[in-house]
């Protein structure tokens, strides 16, 4: 999923510049007392340069000239505000402003702005990497529990924590989705819009992170989503529908739509989740009144109670799903009515013997290269018959070659926490045809004329 708002965190970082700069640079500024002109007038000079970039490159010399200068920490203080901030007031570099960062916390480790910086740095630039994921989470586990500097007042420090917490719980969350730990992410995303105000969540990281919240909840188990997650994921995708640019409305609209259908089994009554989530960031206390759709078993043994089903007209894969989802009973019911019939088996070859093919039919089956049906030919196929592994199996009409055999038996898995249910079917009596059989001609006798 892309990001609702591409440059999120780099806005957040240029509004955050407001936030922190002026009272720290205020207190650096305030203890400078350099005795050594020749550093006084280095300082004096790249303090006062009024391009950034030209300003940004004299500090960085000052520096290196005077590395244990008394102003150090100002000097570097200032360097992240010009890295992080874009032209025409800063001179944005994230790789700079990550080393000014770093040479800043090994001076301050509780530098609150030169943690928040460096993780919102770090997360932009993993890209899903987990070991720069890491090292941003660590260091935003860091930043919550920074205490206030003495000197700071209280209403100070709830400004510029107000700004930074959310953003910390934000890395964290996004290091949990990268190691699959959805619980964890939902956890933090959670705390996160907490600490925003309700505008806040309506753009920026917080309509982002919204979108990522309702991912989070479909995610946690993909293969069997609890209720409860798929109510709340609904939520949080109306959220971020409500407020997302109109060009990302579509691809919201899509997440929406199928999730509320999956649980609901249709569109009826939408509207009014997408009115009540534009309205509050949480849903309410007691709950959406969302009904469940009949679950796959129930609408099997529905299908199956109907006099009129005929199994034959349906797929093989149609097949398998009723064997697989249905009911141990319904599946039974099936089986009687299928066995001893013969079939064909359009599919994909995952193994293949002169004595047996196994063969994907399921796209599940196709997608994890795992056989779904056992073919027991009727006789050993010659070396050239048998089926490369990765060919497809085709009926004669699509092209062929047609590979057909007898139902003789299947195994019914159930459905786990992880996976799915399933069933494997096993045929007898297989054989591959690879065009048609010649129609047979009689020979007509016409009576002789008298």
């Amino acid at each position: 999923m892309k990001k609702i708002v591409v440059c999120a965190s780099v806005l957040a970082m240029a509004g955050l510049s407001l936030v922190f700069a002026p009272t720290l640079r205020a207190q650096d500024q305030s203890t400078i007392s350099i005795k050594d002109p020749q550093e006084f007038n280095a300082y004096s000079m790249a303090t006062s340069q009024a391009d950034p970039k030209q300003k940004a490159a004299a500090l960085e010399s000052f520096l290196q000239t005077y590395p244990q200068s008394q102003v150090k920490q100002g000097v570097l203080d200032m360097l992240v505000d010009l890295y992080e901030a874009p032209p025409p007031q800063g001179a944005a570099d994230p790789v700079k402003e990550l080393a000014a960062d770093e040479k800043l916390l090994q001076i301050v480790p509780n530098n609150l702005k030169a943690l928040l910086y460096s993780v919102i740095v770090k997360k932009q630039m993993a890209k899903g990497d987990v070991s720069t994921l890491d090292d941003a989470a660590a260091l935003a586990h860091k930043g919550l529990t920074v205490p206030k500097p003495a000197g700071t007042a209280d209403d100070e420090w709830k400004r510029l924590t107000a700004a930074a917490y959310p953003l910390f719980h934000s890395a964290i969350a996004a290091d949990d989705v990268a190691k699959k730990d959805f619980r964890g992410a939902i956890d933090e995303y959670k705390a996160e819009l907490m600490l925003y105000t309700p505008e806040q969540t309506q753009s920026g990281p917080g309509l982002s992170d919204t979108l990522y919240l309702a991912e989070a909840y479909v995610n946690v188990n993909p293969k069997k989503p609890d209720p409860k997650d798929l109510i709340n994921a609904v939520w949080f995708y109306c959220r971020a529908w409500d407020f997302a640019p109109a060009n990302y409305k579509a691809l919201i609209e899509k997440k929406v739509e199928y999730w509320y259908k999956n649980y609901h089994g249709a569109l009826d009554g939408l509207d009014a989740i997408k009115t009540q989530a534009q309205a509050t960031v949480f849903p309410p206390g007691t709950g959406l009144d969302i009904s469940a759709a009949a679950t796959p078993a129930e609408k099997i043994h529905k299908l199956l109670q109907d006099p009129t089903t005929d199994l034959s007209h349906y797929a093989l894969a149609d097949i398998e799903t009723i064997l697989a989802v249905g009911s141990k009973d319904d599946a039974d019911k099936a089986w009687a009515v299928l066995k001893d019939k013969e079939t064909p088996v359009p599919g994909i070859v995952v193994d293949a013997t002169a004595s047996v093919i196994k063969v994907a039919v399921t796209e599940d089956a196709k997608a994890a290269k795992t056989a779904d049906f056992v073919v027991n030919m009727k006789t050993p196929l010659a070396d050239k018959e048998i089926p490369a592994v990765g060919s497809e199996l085709k009926s004669l009409k699509d092209g062929g070659p047609e590979l057909a055999g007898t139902y003789d038996t299947y195994t019914q898995t159930p459905a786990t926490d992880t996976t799915p249910a399933s069933a494997q079917i096993v045929l007898r009596e297989a054989f591959i045809q690879t065009k048609k059989a010649a129609p047979v001609h009689h020979p007509v006798h016409h009576a002789a004329a008298h």
